[in-house]
C-alpha cells in the first residue's frame, strides 16, 4: 500500500511538473519560431495527460493492483512528458541549446505511441484483463494494427515523413540528428508504409469497440453498471466532437476537458459504480442533448433564412449583422417558449407543478365516481411526466381493489405507495426504465404532491363507499329493530294483554255464580299482567338501559359492577363532569364499561379494577384499568374486544386496549360529544 501511494505521488508530481515546465518553456519561445517549426503551444497538449494522471493516481491509491489504474497513470505521464519534449524542442532550437535532437525523437517519434493507450483501455476495461476466447485474437490483432503507426515512426526517416506530409523540413531542424534509428529504404517505400499505417489505425479501433459491445451485452451486476458509465462517457465525448465539428476553433480547448472527463468517469466506475444512478444520468444526457440539438437546429434555420432574405437587398456583411439583430430582437423572446414547448413535448408538464396540481384538482371536481377520480389521477401523472404507462390502485375493504390504468406496460415497473395519514391505501405504478421516467428531486416532490392528491381521492372514494354502506346498515338496522318491536308487541305483549282482558271479563261473569273460579281467573290475569310488564321492561331496556335515567351513568355502572361481583375483586367507579351527556354517548360509555368489566371478571383474575370517566376537550374519556394477568401476545381478538372498538367508532371515536406491564390491562375509549349535542 505504501508503494502504491508513493507511485501515485510520483505520477502526480511528474505530470504536474512536466506541465509547469512546458508552460514556462513555451512562454520563452516567440510565436514566430513556433510557427516556423510548425508547433503549437505544447503545454496545452499536456492538459489531457493531467486529466488522465490524476484519476489514475487516485485509482492507484485505492486499487493498486488494478491494471486500469496503472494504464491511466502511465498514459497521463506519457502525455505530459510528450508535451514537455515538444516545449523543449522549440526552446532548444530557438536558443541553440543541447537536447533538441532527443526532444524531437520523444515528441515526434515516441509521441505517436499515444494512440495505443485508447484501444488498450477499451480492451481491458473494466476487469483489467483482455477478453477470453476468440475475442483475445481480435484484441491482439487490434493492438498490432494500432501499434503499426508508432513502430513506423521509430524507423521512418524524417525526410520521408515530411515528404508524405507534403511540407519541407523546417529550417531550425537542419542541424539536428533526426534519424538515430531510421532505416533507409528505396524511394517511395516509406511513403507507402506510412500510408498503410494510417489506414490501419481506424481498422485497429474496430476490435476494441466490438469487445466493448460484447462485454456490455454479457456482463451483469456492477460490471454492467461500469460499462454503462463508459457508455455515458462515450456519449458525452460524441457530443463534444459534434460541437467541435460545428465550431472547429474549440478543438484545442475541448480536448483536455474531454480526456480528463473520460479518465474521471473510468476511475469512478471502477471504484464506486453505484455512486450515482447511471441509468438516470445516461437517459437524461441523451434526452437533453436531443432537445438542445433540436432548439439549435431551429436557431440555425431561423438565422439562415433571415440572412438569406436580407442578403438579396444588403451586402453580405451588413445582411449578417442585420439578421443577427433581427433574430435577437424578434426570435430571442420566443426562444425560451420554444425550449419550454420542446421540454413539454418530451418530458411533460413537470416544470410547471402548480398547473399540474391545479389541473388535477379541476379534474377531480368534475369526476362523478371514485373510478373517474382515480382515472383523473392517472391522467394527471401521465401528462405531468410524459409517462407511457400509469396505473393507480386503491385498496378496498375485503381485499378488493379499484384500478385505473392508462397506456401499456412493456417492461419493468416501479411501485410508489399511496399513503393517507400514515396508512397505505393504494399505489401508483410507473415504468422503471426509460429516460422520460428519470425523476429529479424536484420531480419526486411533484410526484409526491400528485400522489397525495391520489391519496385524498382514494380516501374520498373509500369514505363515499363507507358512507353509503353505513346508510344502508342504518336503514337495515332501523327496519330490523322495527320488525323486532312489532313482532314482540304483536306476537308477545299483544296476545298477553288480550288474554288478560278476556280473563277479567270471564271473572266478572263468574263473580256472582262461582266466586272461587272468578278469583282463580283474576290471579291468572294478575300473573299475565306481570309478565306483560316484564316484557315492556325488556323492550325498554333493549332501547336504553333504564338505570341511566334512574341513577345516571355512574350509578348504572356501579349497579352493573355490583351484579358482576367476583370473589376478591374490588371495583372503583368515579368520574367528573358527566352532567348533560348526549344520550348516545351515555349508552356507548355504559356498554363499553360493562363489556370491559365483564372481561375483567371472566378472564383477568384481578384483585382490583378502576373505572374512570372524565370529560376533556369536548370528549368523554372512559378508562378501565385492572391488575390482572393481561392479554398474552398472539391472543386472537374476540367478539367482546371488537365490540368495544365498534361502539367507539360509531361515534367517531376510538378505543385502545393496552397491556402496559407484565400484569394488567387498560381499556381507554375516546367518545366525541360535539356532533351529538
Amino acid at each position: 500500500m505504501k508503494r502504491a501511494s508513493l507511485a501515485a505521488v510520483v505520477v502526480v508530481a511528474v505530470s504536474v511538473g512536466s506541465l509547469i515546465g512546458a508552460s514556462l518553456l513555451d512562454l520563452r519561445v516567440p510565436a514566430a519560431h513556433r510557427e516556423q517549426i510548425e508547433a503549437d503551444l505544447a503545454w496545452t497538449a499536456g492538459i489531457p495527460g493531467l486529466g488522465l494522471a490524476i484519476p489514475g493516481a487516485l485509482l492507484l491509491r485505492r486499487m493498486p493492483r488494478h491494471p486500469v489504474a496503472w494504464l491511466l497513470s502511465l498514459a497521463g505521464v506519457h502525455w505530459c512528458l510528450d508535451a514537455t519534449a515538444g516545449s523543449w524542442l522549440g526552446y532548444a532550437t530557438w536558443f541553440d541549446l543541447p537536447g533538441a535532437s532527443a526532444a524531437f525523437y520523444v515528441y515526434q517519434r515516441l509521441g505517436a505511441a499515444l494512440m495505443i493507450w485508447v484501444p488498450l483501455l477499451l480492451l481491458i476495461y473494466p476487469s483489467g484483463r483482455l477478453p477470453d476466447g476468440r475475442w483475445r485474437i481480435f484484441a491482439y490483432a487490434s493492438l498490432a494494427l494500432t501499434g503499426l503507426m508508432p513502430v513506423v515512426h521509430l524507423f521512418v526517416p524524417a525526410a520521408s515523413a515530411q515528404e508524405r506530409a507534403g511540407t519541407p523540413l523546417p529550417e531550425p531542424f537542419a542541424g539536428l540528428n533526426l534519424d538515430p534509428t531510421s532505416i533507409a529504404l528505396p524511394d517511395g517505400w516509406w511513403v507507402a508504409i506510412m500510408q498503410l499505417s494510417f489506414l490501419a489505425l481506424p481498422l485497429g479501433m474496430l476490435a476494441p469497440v466490438a469487445v466493448v459491445v460484447h462485454r456490455y451485452r454479457s456482463v451483469v451486476g456492477e460490471d454492467r453498471l461500469r460499462m454503462r458509465w463508459l457508455l455515458w462517457a462515450a456519449i458525452v465525448n460524441l457530443l463534444v466532437v459534434a460541437g467541435v465539428l460545428a465550431l472547429p476553433e474549440l478543438s484545442a480547448i475541448a480536448l483536455g476537458p474531454t480526456v480528463g472527463f473520460t479518465g474521471a468517469v473510468v476511475a469512478v466506475a471502477i471504484v464506486r459504480p453505484t455512486l450515482l444512478d447511471i441509468d438516470r444520468l445516461l437517459g437524461g444526457t441523451v434526452l437533453y442533448a436531443a432537445m438542445a440539438v433540436t432548439v439549435l437546429i431551429v436557431d440555425a434555420c431561423v438565422l439562415g433564412v433571415t440572412g438569406l432574405l436580407l442578403g438579396q437587398s444588403l451586402p453580405e456583411r451588413d445582411a449578417a449583422v442585420v439578421a443577427l439583430l433581427l433574430v435577437t430582437a424578434g426570435y430571442g423572446p420566443l426562444r425560451h417558449r420554444l425550449w419550454l414547448l420542446v421540454r413539454r413535448l418530451v418530458l411533460g408538464r413537470r416544470d410547471d407543478p402548480y398547473r399540474v396540481v391545479a389541473g388535477l384538482a379541476e379534474q377531480l371536481e368534475r369526476s362523478t365516481s371514485p373510478e373517474d377520480e382515480l382515472l383523473a389521477v392517472a391522467r394527471a401523472v401521465a401528462e405531468a411526466f410524459r409517462s407511457p404507462y400509469v396505473s393507480v390502485e386503491v385498496d378496498q375493504p375485503g381485499g378488493a381493489k379499484v384500478i385505473a390504468t392508462l397506456g401499456t406496460l412493456t417492461g419493468a415497473a416501479t411501485t410508489l405507495p399511496i399513503s393517507y395519514r400514515g396508512e397505505t391505501v393504494g399505489r401508483v405504478v410507473l415504468p422503471a426504465d426509460g429516460p422520460r421516467v428519470a425523476l429529479s428531486k424536484r420531480d419526486e416532490r411533484l410526484l409526491g404532491d400528485v400522489v397525495r392528491q391520489a391519496a385524498i381521492a382514494a380516501r374520498s372514494a373509500h369514505l363515499v363507499r363507507e358512507l353509503q354502506r353505513s346508510r344502508e346498515l342504518i336503514v337495515a338496522a332501523r327496519e330490523e329493530e322495527r320488525r323486532r318491536l312489532r313482532r314482540d308487541l304483536h306476537d308477545g305483549l299483544g296476545p298477553t294483554l288480550g288474554g288478560v282482558a278476556l280473563r277479567i271479563d270471564t271473572a266478572r261473569n263468574l263473580a256472582a255464580k262461582n266466586p272461587q273460579e272468578a278469583d282463580r281467573l283474576l290471579k291468572q290475569a294478575r300473573e299475565d299482567a306481570g309478565a306483560a310488564v316484564a316484557d315492556v321492561r325488556r323492550l325498554v331496556h333493549d332501547l336504553r338501559p333504564p338505570a341511566l335515567d334512574d341513577v345516571g351513568l355512574l350509578g348504572a355502572i356501579r349497579q352493573q359492577a355490583a351484579r358482576l361481583r367476583a370473589p376478591g375483586l374490588t371495583v372503583t367507579v368515579d368520574g367528573e363532569g358527566l352532567d348533560q351527556l348526549p344520550a348516545a354517548v351515555e349508552v356507548a360509555a355504559y356498554r363499553i364499561a360493562s363489556e370491559a368489566l365483564t372481561n375483567v371478571v371472566r378472564h383477568a383474575s384481578a384483585t382490583s379494577c378502576r373505572i374512570r370517566l372524565d370529560v376533556t376537550d369536548g370528549e368523554l374519556i372512559v378508562e378501565i384499568t385492572d391488575d390482572g394477568v393481561g392479554i398474552p401476545s398472539g391472543t386472537p381478538t374476540g367478539v367482546g374486544l371488537v365490540s368495544l372498538r365498534e361502539r367507539a367508532a360509531e361515534l367517531g371515536g376510538e378505543c385502545r386496549i393496552e397491556c402496559p406491564g407484565d400484569r394488567g390491562t387498560t381499556v381507554r375509549a375516546r367518545l366525541p360529544m360535539g356532533v351529538l349535542k
